[in-house]
């Protein structure tokens, strides 16, 4: 049995008349009353009573007819789903997370992704940078975001957005009564950096633009995370340079200010990085919304 017998059948049942059946189908009436026949004997049973006006289902007939009905729902069912799967809207999308665009750029990104297909699952994967590196190899995951990748042969990267930098003070340092703090004033204050983990990484960005401005800093510690180094500065450990999206994290006695006479380039870029032989149609309508969510998005002038 083919799909062909049960859209036969199914014609007949509801026409009720070979005739007529055939003219729907677009065929003739001899190769329809064939494909009944041997659509009964391959189930051994009587569909249809034939009558002088037309064709009645039997009791089988009925049975028949609702699980036709039924199998040719899951069949329209199926193949519009993997329609969209080939389309890419549809399917189970894995995302690597790190570093403080989660608090900002990263949601409005996947939000503005689900809004445009409801129907793919997202799931988050909180990962170092090496740590996504290794996942999209292996295609654990099929995305992941980060900043500062060194150039790699087999990983493609689309930047997402360009982030400003401020300064995280402890609220009562004399600083913090500056609306506007120079650059070089950092010279005086101990440094948090963050992360710690692969190289080069944004640590590495703040101690090269310290150097541009011409001086080294003295670094009061090394942290996993943009929330560990904010937390250290509400408590005392020095002042913190951070993306505009980390300005989200409201510590109690944490001011964030803005930097006058910086080095150049005092800005940080935020990429999404995929697999470059990955071309399922789920990452290309992903990439899709990462390059509007990038032509939405103001970056900050660059130096």
């Amino acid at each position: 049995m083919d799909l062909r017998h049960l859209r036969y059948f199914v014609a007949v049942a509801e026409e009720e008349n070979i005739g007529r059946a055939a003219a729907r189908l677009h065929i003739s009436q001899p190769p329809l009353t064939r494909q009944i026949q041997q659509l009964e004997e391959e189930l051994g049973v009587t569909l249809f009573l034939r009558t002088p006006r037309g064709m009645t289902l039997t009791q089988a007939g009925e049975l028949f007819l609702e699980e036709a009905r039924n199998i040719r729902a899951l069949v329209e069912q199926a193949t519009e789903r993997t329609q969209r799967a080939g389309q890419g809207k549809l399917g189970r999308l894995d995302v690597g997370i790190f570093g403080s665009a989660i608090l900002d750029a990263i949601p409005k990104l996947l939000l503005a992704f689900r809004n445009r297909h409801p129907d793919v699952k997202v799931v988050l994967h909180t990962m170092s940078k090496g740590e996504q590196i290794e996942a999209l190899r292996q295609r654990r995951i099929s995305v992941g975001f980060n900043r500062m990748l060194a150039p790699l042969e087999d990983i493609g990267v689309c930047q997402v957005t360009t982030e400003g930098l401020l300064v995280a003070i402890q609220a009562d340092d004399p600083l913090a009564r500056q609306p506007v703090i120079r650059f070089a004033e950092l010279q005086q204050h101990p440094l948090i950096l963050f992360p710690t983990g692969a190289r080069p990484s944004f640590i590495d960005k703040v101690i090269g633009l310290c150097s541009t401005a011409g001086f080294q800093p003295t670094i009061s510690q090394e942290v996993g995370d943009a929330v560990t180094g904010v937390a250290l500065v509400a408590s005392g450990f020095g002042v913190c340079l951070v993306p505009d999206s980390a300005t989200t994290l409201q510590f109690p006695g944490v001011v964030y200010r803005t930097l006058a006479d910086t080095p150049p380039n005092f800005f940080v870029d935020l990429s999404c990085i995929y697999r470059k032989d990955d071309q399922s149609p789920l990452l290309g309508a992903f990439l899709e919304t990462v390059e509007e969510f990038k032509k939405a998005s103001p970056a900050p002038p660059r130096a």
